[in-house]
């Protein structure tokens, strides 16, 4: 932002001074060759004068030394003809005395008592000369002609000189505003960084330097104020939800519990006509019990934040996979783990072991006995309009599946999907959901090549440098156990 104020005010500044020193410039530039004209050929013409008295009172020999004396004080060449054109004297000896130059365009006008100045190119003065060709005289015959040359470089360099100090001019004039605007800039965006690294702070969850408020121009001073307002407004009711979580966490375990073991604790009095009643009684308990677990912890995964570290995928798969092999033996399916050996990728801290057991508690309940549940680690590097290498994990069940209406919805807080079971929350997979993006990735629900479902975890890969943190979760996040209880096919 700063370079942006700066570069549009020398902008500003570099027009205006192109606006003022180019029309100045050409203006003295035409001010001067005019000057110089007028000055050569008014000298022209008095030095013409003073020829034709010489000659009218028969002085004509005085002639050289006058056309020598004149150039020497003018620093111009001269040269002098009769009234047919024939050279009288020339002061630089270039044309020999009795030379005819009355067929020169300049020579002839002026026999004809029309003054000539022009400018034309003069190999013997080493550029551009400047003459003034006069008649002497206004009679009907023209008594004498005289040719005042002056070279050109002198009033060029003098004109050269000029540009340059206007050159110079301009170069310290926005030196000088490059300071000031750099200064003005500075001033201007120092509060609006203040407000940058206040935002970045606020996104990581606590302020530690907020914006000065008594900085920088009035709109920028109240923007200050204000978000500085809002971000304490935030980080206390941040503060309270928390300790809202924390506390209902506690404050529900005690009723819950003492509430089963009252409803098991009819059992021995009941009739068995009632047994029926009790059993759905206690399921419907547990059911809340994981949906008050469950709800906690999408509540803790939302407000707290995190810094994704370097994970073995691979590692965590193995590990995974040894824990619910007996669960998956009791319902007679196979869990299968292939693809990459090692792969190491951003993940929230315990994050992928929770995200793995909810795929798995999910795909164990939808996957019919006698069939296999597979655990793929695919290592997909970054290709086509992906800049960054991904590492994708696939759990891919041999259940019925979903249709692309309920993948869609899949991930919605408390919809399940229709015909399953009912001891379900609805909240597992916004839990995966949420885990993976604290993570830095994504998982997505496609159509398993065969039939089932295929859940598709993409992850970025550790060496990546374009890692983005991302909101996450915190220490104290419950552990898999409350994600297991609480998963279930429900989705």
């Amino acid at each position: 932002m700063t370079r942006r104020i700066l570069l549009s005010h020398l902008s500003l500044i570099l027009f205006v001074l192109l606006a003022l020193e180019v029309p100045f410039g050409l203006f003295y530039a035409r001010s001067e060759v005019s000057r110089f004209s007028h000055s050569a050929q008014q000298g022209a013409m008095t030095l013409a004068e003073v020829c034709e008295e010489k000659m009218e009172h028969g002085v004509a020999g005085d002639l050289p030394e006058l056309a020598r004396a004149y150039g020497r004080r003018t620093g111009s060449r001269v040269l002098v003809a009769d009234h047919r054109g024939v050279v009288l004297t020339d002061s630089a000896a270039l044309a020999p005395v009795g030379k005819n130059l009355s067929a020169e365009p300049d020579i002839s006008a002026a026999l004809r008592d029309h003054p000539v100045v022009g400018s034309r190119s003069a190999p013997f003065a080493g550029g551009d000369v400047l003459f003034a060709t006069v008649p002497g005289g206004s009679d009907a015959v023209v008594p004498c002609v005289v040719r005042t040359v002056y070279a050109l470089g002198p009033l060029k360099a003098k004109i050269h000189g000029t540009w340059l100090a206007l050159g110079f001019v301009g170069v310290g004039v926005l030196a000088a505003a490059s300071l000031i605007g750099f200064a003005l800039a500075r001033s201007i965006t120092r509060p609006v960084r203040a407000l940058e690294l206040a935002t970045a702070q606020l996104a990581d969850g606590r302020i530690t330097d907020p914006p000065a408020t008594d900085h920088g121009p009035p709109e920028l001073r109240r923007l200050a104020a204000s978000f500085t307002t809002t971000a304490t407004r935030l980080q206390h009711l941040l503060h309270a939800q928390q300790a809202f979580a924390s506390e209902v966490s506690h404050q529900l375990r005690t009723p819950l519990t003492s509430l089963r073991l009252r409803l098991e604790n009819f059992e021995p009095h009941l009739a068995p006509c009632a047994q029926d009643s009790l059993d759905k009684a206690v399921g419907e308990l547990e059911r809340l019990s994981r949906m008050v677990q469950g709800l906690l912890a999408l509540a803790r995964l939302e407000n707290s934040a995190i810094r994704p570290e370097p994970v073995d995928l691979r590692a965590v798969v193995a590990d995974r996979v040894a824990i619910w092999t007996a669960f998956a033996d009791e319902q007679q399916v196979d869990l299968v783990v292939s693809g990459a050996t090692a792969v190491r990728v951003w993940a929230a801290p315990g994050a992928l072991e929770q995200i793995i057991d909810n795929l798995l508690s999910n795909a164990l309940r939808a996957s019919p006995p006698g069939t296999a549940i597979t655990l793929a680690v695919i290592d997909a590097p970054g290709e086509g309009s992906r800049t960054v290498s991904e590492a994708e994990l696939h759990v891919i069940d041999q259940g019925p599946g979903m249709t692309e209406s309920e993948r869609r919805r899949a991930f919605d807080r408390f919809w399940r999907a229709a015909g399953a079971d009912h001891d379900g929350t609805g909240l597992g997979l916004p839990m995966v959901r949420q885990l993976t993006r604290a993570s830095g990735g994504e998982v997505t629900l496609e159509t398993a090549p065969g039939g089932g479902l295929d859940a598709v975890v993409r992850l970025r890969h550790a060496e990546s440098r374009t890692h983005r943190e991302r909101p996450g979760i915190s220490a104290d996040t419950p552990d898999s156990g409350v994600f297991e209880r609480a998963s279930g096919r429900e989705k």
